[in-house]
Order: structure tokens, then C-alpha cells, then sequence
């Protein structure tokens, strides 16, 4: 079926904002900028701060639900919000695990390249899949279980592609590995939230824009809340913070205010998010989750041209090659479980031997019949 004008609008704002939404984290965690303690510049290195930036982001999707329902409202225009009859709190725990998620997702960012970071995202689908058969009861397809395959042997790709053939580049090893493990944590996080999602939500028949605004709600003010906490907790030299607390929210206000880019790139983190939540909900809407997965899975390709084209990473010898394939890999492997190109082209082959064999067989039948035909003719001739 082709694709109106407007889902290919759609399709774009996603995959747009989607990696402009892990540019600009990953851009505010290059930028320097003198801290509370007035030390010289300093990287900004604030993942749960840029998490609470996120969560306003989310925030902003109820705020856009709300002015919908409310303009349909006053129209008198139908819109289907459903019974409404649910408490918000039933959000807490999918934006408890949105936020140990994210959170944990922007600590591994900062300690690893940003391709990588999107691409070991993928991972979420393998956790989601074995999550789904052990808690929802589902049973997953041939397709299913070749694609988690093909995204595990990509992911090994990447990760080999970090550790071993990049030991030479200017990020710390270890470093490299405690992002990757990091990122690849945080999708176990994100896989609960989903199946959290579909076992205990649907049944409400919340709008998913308003599901995702109530999410950024109580995401925002748990790490608010916890960003007290954190204030007065030293975790050595895994921090490169004042005194190496693990978080600290007015140092990076004052980072803030010394650097314009921070503010630009911390905005643009928040209204990516946005307006990357409302396209990926239209576009569900519009066409199809699998769709959005895909074109999530997408976006990868242009965060790593992205990289390589401001000089972020380079692409050589064999750990550019292992990424290149691991990347396909990680494609194809998503294509798999989503029932997408492969499978369809696979059963469109099928079909077309099968009526070939079909047409074969009926060119080959009126003549046998028509050998009857006259033999019955000159029998009943005969009988005459």
C-alpha cells in the first residue's frame, strides 16, 4: 500500500527528531563550560539532568493532549479519549522504569560513541521478545526468533568493533565497555516497561499521547525529588563532577548559564522528544508499530553519518567495516522480527512458484481433458 503524503510526513519528523534527540545529548556531553566552583571549562557531564530535561519533553505531550481535547470539545468534533475513568497513578511504574531507563541509557552515552549508543538500542528488541513469552503468555514465530538472532550477532559486531579495534582511540577503554554495558542494561529497563505497558495499560484504553504525557509527569518528579539525594552521594572517579557526586543539578545550571550551546543543545533534547513522541504515536496510528520500529531502527544510519561527518568518530580499517556490518546486521535482524521485506518477499516467491505450478498444471489439463472429451465422443458415437 503506498504511503499519502502526509504518513511520509510523518515518517521523516520521526526519523528527524529521533536523531536529533541523541545528536544533541551527545553534542551537550562534548561541550565544556566552567562549573559552581568557577575551575576551568569542564565537560557537561549531567545524565540525570539531561534525563529530567527529557521527562519535560514528555511532559509537553499532555499539554498537547489536553489543548486537543479541549478544542474537540468546544468544536463539538468527535474524539475518541475513552472512558477516562482511570486513575494517572497506574502510569507510575512504566515512568519509574522510563526513568532508571533513560537515566541509565545517558550515563552509558556520555562513556561511549553516539552510533553505538543507538545501535545497542536495538537490543531492546531480544529482551522484549523473551519478556513477552515468559510473562504474556505469547508465542513467538520462526521470524521472530531469526530476527533476535541476527540483532545478538550484530550487537556482538558493534561491541567488538568498540573494544578491541578501537583501543586506540582517544576514549578509555574502559570507559567504552561500562557505556556499552550501560546501554545495553538500560534495554532490559526499557523491554520491562514495555511489557509493563501491554499487560496492565491497554485494558484502560488511555490515548497514547496522553500515556506518554502522564509518563513524563512522574518521571520528572521522582529524579527531581532524587536529584537531592544524588547531590550528596561521591561515587569516586566515575564522576568528573565537583567532589565526584553523582549528580549535580546546580553545577549544571551554572554550566548552563556560561554556555549558550548547552542551553541550545539541552532544548533541543526537549523539543525532539516531543515532537518524536507525537510522530512515532501518529505514525503507529497512521500505519503501523512495525513501521515505527523500523524507522527507529533507521535512524541509526543518519546518527552515524552525523558522527563521521563532524568528526566525532572516523570510519577505518576494520573497526569502521565491523560497525558498517554490524549496523546491517542489526537492520536486517529488526526487518526479521517485524515480518518486514525478507519474510513478505520470501512468501511472495512462494506464491508466485506455486501459481506458476498452478498455470503449468491447467496448460497441461485441457488437452487431457479434450483427449477425453473425443474418446467419450466416439464412445457414445459407438454406443449409438
Amino acid at each position: 500500500m503506498s504511503w499519502t503524503s502526509y504518513q511520509y510526513s510523518l515518517a521523516v519528523l520521526m526519523l528527524v527528531t529521533g536523531s536529533i534527540n541523541t545528536i544533541s545529548t551527545k553534542w551537550a556531553d562534548l561541550l565544556t563550560s566552567p562549573g559552581r566552583n568557577g575551575d576551568d571549562s569542564r565537560a557537561f557531564d549531567h545524565p540525570f539532568l539531561q534525563a529530567c530535561g527529557m521527562f519535560l519533553g514528555e511532559m509537553a505531550c499532555l499539554a498537547t493532549f489536553k489543548i486537543i481535547w479541549a478544542y474537540k470539545k468546544r468544536k463539538e468534533i468527535p474524539y475518541d479519549v475513552g472512558p477516562q475513568t482511570f486513575t494517572p497513578f497506574v502510569m507510575m511504574p512504566p515512568a519509574l522504569c522510563d526513568m532508571c531507563g533513560t537515566s541509565i541509557m545517558y550515563v552509558g552515552l556520555t562513556l561511549t560513541y553516539a552510533s553505538s549508543f543507538q545501535m545497542l538500542r536495538g537490543s531492546v528488541i531480544i529482551f522484549t521478545g523473551l519478556l513477552s513469552v515468559a510473562f504474556l503468555g505469547r508465542r513467538l514465530s520462526f521470524h521472530h526468533w531469526v530476527g533476535m538472532f541476527l540483532v545478538l550477532v550484530g550487537l556482538a559486531l558493534v561491541g567488538v568493533a568498540d573494544i578491541v579495534f578501537k583501543e586506540e582511540d582517544s576514549k578509555d577503554l574502559n570507559n567504552i565497555i561500562t557505556g556499552d554495558l550501560l546501554i545495553i542494561m538500560a534495554q532490559v529497563i526499557t523491554a520491562i516497561q514495555m511489557v509493563i505497558e501491554e499487560k496492565f495499560l491497554s485494558k484502560h484504553k488511555i490515548p497514547a499521547l496522553q500515556a506518554v504525557g502522564w509518563e513524563g509527569v512522574f518521571g520528572f518528579c521522582v529524579l527531581s525529588v532524587l536529584l537531592v539525594p544524588f547531590f550528596y552521594i561521591h561515587v569516586g572517579s566515575l564522576s568528573t563532577l565537583p567532589e565526584h557526586r553523582l549528580e549535580d543539578a546546580i553545577d549544571g545550571f551554572i554550566q548552563l548559564g556560561n554556555n549558550k550551546l548547552l542551553i541550545v543543545a539541552t532544548l533541543g533534547n526537549m523539543i525532539s522528544i516531543a515532537f518524536f513522541n507525537f510522530s512515532g504515536i501518529s505514525v503507529t496510528k497512521e500505519m503501523s508499530a512495525t513501521t515505527r520500529m523500523v524507522l527507529d531502527s533507521l535512524r541509526t544510519i543518519v546518527i552515524w553519518c552525523f558522527s563521521l561527518a563532524v568528526g566525532w568518530e572516523d570510519f577505518s580499517g576494520i573497526a569502521g567495516f565491523l560497525q558498517l556490518l554490524g549496523f546491517v546486521i542489526l537492520i536486517s535482524g529488526t526487518c526479521f522480527y517485524n515480518n518486514v521485506v525478507f519474510v513478505p518477499l520470501y512468501n511472495r516467491y512462494k506464491e508466485r512458484r506455486s501459481l506458476k505450478a498452478v498455470s503449468v498444471s491447467n496448460e497441461k489439463d485441457p488437452l487431457i481433458a479434450g483427449e477425453g472429451s473425443i474418446q467419450n465422443a466416439y464412445t457414445t458415437s459407438d454406443d449409438r
